[in-house]
């Protein structure tokens, strides 16, 4: 029985082919919200060919869970399978997924569970510097403004999730940008980003060495900006979203010689200040559909006995 070998196989060419050619593309920069699609489709396919040959090997190694999983299967699409010529091979690959998939599940839950630990500590930190006033009820604002002489704005999840801005930034942002800036935050909690974070982070921490849930976590940070500059620039203009990115980096050192750890603010900048060069509307609806299906390709090639056999 090869076929569990050929899903980790179609797996790992997955996982080394698709992220060289989202590098090499030019599109991806020009469509952020096709591309976070993309590469979930692509991390989707990659998990998929995990569990499909984890499920395969273990009906192959343990006669009960072949019963399982075949129950109502004709007895020619269970032979066309071939489960019992499966050699000691299977129990080892079937038992090392379902590890990794445990350690997958324990990676998110971990990474969840530390993320609302510092919402907690982040909400109590702002209650102590921005106290309700006399007859306020707690939550009943999303927009808090918070002392600080260094202008900045971030979008606090949570129930009920609000804005922080600083006075600093209210004082730097002039006419729409501040619009721009509250329109740029509330599109990642429109978009739920903090989720494909969380997903993506859990990935890259729990497998270091698989190089493609590295690159996922990084291009979700990066399209997750790009997509949110979007949807700011869609309301409020893109000359106007750039200049207040560039009000509320410019005395972090990002657009010097030496760019700090934001260096991709400079990025984002240029990229609005260059003219839109989209996508035809046809050619996004096909990158969409071809994404989506290739996490039906390993459930397809899992299928091919057993439709063999039928036919």
């Amino acid at each position: 029985m090869i076929l569990p070998a050929a899903l980790l196989l179609l797996g790992a060419l997955t996982a080394v082919v698709a992220p060289r050619l989202l590098a090499r593309a030019d599109w991806p920069d020009r469509e952020p919200v096709v591309a976070l699609w993309v590469w979930q489709c692509v991390v989707a396919a990659v998990l998929v060919c995990c569990a499909l040959s984890m499920t395969l090997s273990a009906a192959a190694a343990w006669s009960a869970v072949g019963g399982h999983v075949f129950a109502t299967a004709p007895s020619a699409v269970v032979e066309a399978y071939a489960l019992g010529t499966a050699g000691h091979w299977a129990a080892t690959t079937a038992v090392a997924l379902a590890c990794g998939g445990l350690w997958s599940a324990a990676m998110l839950v971990r990474e969840v569970v530390r993320s609302r630990a510092r919402r907690r500590l982040r909400r109590a930190e702002l209650l102590d510097r921005a106290p309700l006033l006399p007859g306020e009820e707690r939550g009943a604002g999303r927009l808090v403004v918070l002392e600080g002489e260094r202008p900045d704005a971030w979008w606090l999840p949570g129930a009920p999730p609000q804005l922080v801005v600083t006075t600093a930034a209210l004082r730097r942002l002039k006419g729409r940008q501040l619009d721009a800036v509250l329109a740029h935050e509330q599109g990642h909690a429109q978009a739920r980003h903090d989720w494909l974070l969380h997903c993506s982070s859990a990935l890259a921490d729990g497998f270091p060495q698989v190089p493609v849930f590295a690159a996922f976590r990084d291009e979700m940070h990066r399209l997750v900006e790009l997509a949110a500059d979007d949807t700011a620039s869609r309301r409020f203009g893109r000359l106007t979203t750039a200049l207040a990115l560039v009000e509320l980096n410019e005395d972090r050192g990002v657009f010097g010689p030496c760019p700090a750890a934001q260096a991709h603010v400079p990025q984002r900048v240029h990229r609005l200040l260059t003219p839109p060069n989209r996508l035809t509307a046809a050619r996004r609806l096909r990158l969409t559909a071809a994404a989506s299906l290739v996490p039906v390709v390993p459930v397809l090639v899992a299928f091919v006995p057993g439709l063999r056999a039928l036919g």
